[in-house]
């Protein structure tokens, strides 16, 4: 008979450092307090940036004194959107916000949008790194998102990967004679 193979059951760990509510899990307190096991380590596929490069992490103690002072100086913030009429809620980040932000980095960086009065400017390498990083949320998102904010991602890569190229290609393209021939002066 053939044997059986044990099923391996596997285990899912939550590495969060904060609950949705925004305090700090009481794991990473715990696991900041002991000590690191011996024995072999995860080696990363990147090379570390050297020690003298890498500042320490703050101790949990340091985490949750400055989620407690932004979640304080949070409240103060709302509370004067509040009294000036406005709500607070118009101050939340959602991730349509959050992607709008970036289609506004990336057109802004073509030089399709610009402040009111000032002159458009055009950063290629940055408007490349910015639709890549769209391009990096979609990939990671993928059957995580609404349908109206998978819609909305898919509309703004599409947008701005046309601008792009369209930009791209007018800036490759020689200038356009005036119609004024030099050599017959």
């Amino acid at each position: 008979m053939a044997e059986k193979k044990k099923e391996e059951a596997f285990v899912v760990t939550d590495r969060r450092l904060f609950t949705p509510e925004g305090e700090l899990r009481q794991e990473v307190v715990e696991d900041v307090a002991q000590p690191a096991k011996p024995g072999p380590q995860r080696v990363e596929a990147a090379s570390p940036p050297a020690e003298a490069d890498v500042q320490p992490a703050p101790s949990a103690s340091e985490q949750k004194q400055q989620a407690d002072a932004y979640r304080r100086s949070k409240k103060d913030l709302d509370s004067r959107v509040e009294l000036s009429g406005q709500s607070s809620k118009d101050l939340e980040m959602t991730f349509e916000r959050f992607l709008a932000s970036l289609y506004m980095t990336a057109m802004m960086q073509l030089g399709l949008m610009h402040e009111e009065g000032g002159q458009p400017r055009i950063d290629l390498i940055g408007a490349r790194q910015t639709v890549d990083t769209l391009s990096l949320l979609s990939e990671k998102t993928k059957g995580n998102l609404t349908s109206a904010e998978e819609n909305f991602l898919q509309n703004a890569l599409y947008e701005l990967r046309m601008a792009y190229v369209e930009v791209t290609n007018a800036l490759a393209r020689p200038p356009k004679a005036t119609g004024t021939d030099p050599a017959k002066r």
